[in-house]
Parts: structure tokens; C-alpha cells; sequence
């Protein structure tokens, strides 16, 4: 048995994720995060109570609907290039990586009866932008470039790590390549453009083939997020097998393309309900799809109702 068969989430049910971290935060709770890092609320008490906050929404949610959650660490800009503008060294960024787990193990000690079942996930996000692809990394370099956090996270009570918002293929690669050296279960989530594309430019579909076959199809599952189904919905109907290693959607809330996000000074919260009924009809197109929550714009309010939608 590999490690990754030992995740709740492949044995069947429905697990959620949280919402929006980032962009919950900085537009309803008023904090201010430097580069877009949720990370730095674990240096302080106060920062450690909103995330405490934040988490337990969505525990709540879980438990309302009978469903397990992974819970991501708030690691996402965690490396070293975004922890270098923030004045952290490697050895404070790992410690932070620590720290994150051991919030989400406070969670999930301190649910008490009834509670859903929880997943850590350590979180890890791209060297570059999100948005689109700034230096490219062969996949030895992001492989180097990532190990250290994938250690650190395998050294700890996380049960897998998920690389979120990658933009190309090489930068998943080497993600899972360490993912499978540390022995951690590894989750690659590649967000597109309104074509359905990787900011890259490759199809969907191919990039999950490049990085199965250059990996030996370590990767645990494959998701998409910080898209609207709307950008992603039309490359679903293609045929392919890859369709069936996508298992986790988590949508933005907002129809508007990265470069509008970008530029956007209020957050669009979308139609939550609207938002539903497209993770409804995906699961005909997804037959695996089973991990589900929200990326940017999103709250516990948008994953109730995701929840709720795919549940029925």
C-alpha cells in the first residue's frame, strides 16, 4: 500500500476545503497581509486567533453536513523567494511550516464529539506569481527549489502536502518529485486562464499527463482552483483519463479573468448559489470529484452552499 492510499479523501465521501484564506482576511476581516501572506498571522496571539477563527468556520460547516475537510496550513507563500521580501530566513520559514501544522492539530484534537473528520495538508505555493508564469524552473530546479518545505511538512503531522496555483507542468514535477523522495503524499492544483489553459499556455489535460508521466503518476490527485467553472467547464467535455485523476475543485467566486482580480480594489463574492450549481453539474464531467471549497472571493457561506450542492 502507497502512502497516498492512506488518505481518507481516495476511500469515498465528501470532504471540503476552506474558502478564500487570503482574500477573506484582507477584505471582511480588515488585516492586512504584505504579499498577499497569511503566513505572518502565526508570528503574533492576535494573528493566531483570526486563522483560529478563520479554520473553525469551516470545521463548523463540515460538521453541519456529515463531511470531512482538509484543512490547509496558511503556508502558501511560504518559500523562500516571497519569505526573503518578508525578512524570513529559511530556517524562520520552517519553523513557521511547523507552526502551521500544529494550529490545524490544536483543530483537530479540540473538535470533540461529533466533529468531522479532519485532513492537514501542508500547504505550498508557487515560486512566481500565481497568476501567471514569471521565471520558468526545470523540474530538478523546483524539485531543489521546494524540497525543504515538502521535508519540513513530512517531518510533521501533516498527512500530505498540496502545491496550489501552479501555472505550469515543470513546477508540478518537481513538487511531486519531493513529495515522493520525503514520503508524503503530494496533491498538485494547476489554476487557468478563462481559455482553460495553464497561464503556461498548455492544455489542462496535457499537463496532467506530463506531470503523471514524469512522475510515474506519484501524485496523490490532481485539482483545479483559483478559476471560475465557467474559464474551465468546456475543457471537461474533452475525453481523456486525466479527467479522472482531477478528485478537488476549488473555484473563485468571481467570473472575472486573473488580470481583473489583479487590478480589482473590491472583492466580487459572485453568486454562492450560482457558484453551486456549476460544482453540480461538473461532477457529471468529474467522475472522482469529491474534494471541494472555494479559492478567491469565496467564504464558508460559498462552501455551505458547494457543500450542500454536491451532497443532494
Amino acid at each position: 500500500m502507497s502512502d497516498r492510499d492512506l488518505l481518507p479523501q481516495l476511500s469515498g465521501g465528501t470532504f471540503i476545503t476552506d474558502g478564500g484564506m487570503e482574500t477573506t482576511l484582507i477584505f471582511d476581516d480588515g488585516i492586512d497581509l504584505p504579499h498577499f501572506a497569511s503566513f505572518v498571522l502565526l508570528d503574533d496571539a492576535k494573528g493566531i486567533e483570526a486563522l483560529r477563527a478563520y479554520y473553525k468556520t469551516y470545521v463548523e460547516v463540515a460538521a453541519q453536513y456529515g463531511v470531512g475537510i482538509v484543512l490547509d496550513t496558511p503556508t502558501w507563500r511560504a518559500n523562500p523567494d516571497w519569505g526573503a521580501l518578508l525578512g524570513y530566513s529559511s530556517e524562520a520559514l520552517a519553523d513557521i511550516d511547523r507552526r502551521g501544522v500544529s494550529l490545524l492539530e490544536e483543530l483537530r484534537s479540540t473538535a470533540g464529539n461529533g466533529a468531522p473528520q479532519v485532513v492537514i495538508s501542508g500547504c505550498i505555493g508557487p515560486r512566481g506569481d500565481g497568476y501567471r508564469v514569471d521565471s520558468e524552473m526545470t523540474a530538478e530546479e523546483a524539485q531543489r527549489y521546494h524540497e525543504r518545505q515538502v521535508v519540513t511538512f513530512a517531518a510533521t503531522a501533516a498527512d500530505l502536502v498540496s502545491a496550489y496555483t501552479l501555472t505550469y507542468a515543470d513546477e508540478a514535477v518537481g513538487v511531486a518529485r519531493a513529495g515522493e523522495a520525503a514520503g508524503i503524499p503530494c496533491v498538485i492544483s494547476f489554476t487557468v486562464e478563462t481559455d482553460g489553459r495553464l497561464p503556461s499556455g498548455q492544455p489542462l489535460g496535457k499537463a496532467i499527463e506530463e506531470v503523471d508521466a514524469k512522475t510515474q503518476g506519484s501524485v496523490a490527485y490532481f485539482m483545479i482552483n483559483c478559476a471560475h467553472p465557467t474559464h474551465f467547464a468546456h475543457v471537461l467535455e474533452e475525453d481523456g483519463n486525466w479527467r479522472s485523476r482531477i478528485w478537488g475543485l476549488r473555484a473563485n467566486a468571481s467570473e472575472k479573468s486573473h488580470a481583473e482580480l489583479d487590478e480589482a480594489e473590491e472583492l466580487d463574492p459572485g453568486d454562492p448559489a450560482a457558484l453551486a450549481c456549476h460544482y453540480s453539474e461538473l461532477q457529471t464531467r468529474l467522475p472522482n470529484l469529491n474534494v471541494v471549497g472555494g479559492c478567491c472571493g469565496t467564504s464558508h457561506r460559498h462552501v455551505a452552499e458547494i457543500c450542500a450542492a454536491v451532497t443532494a
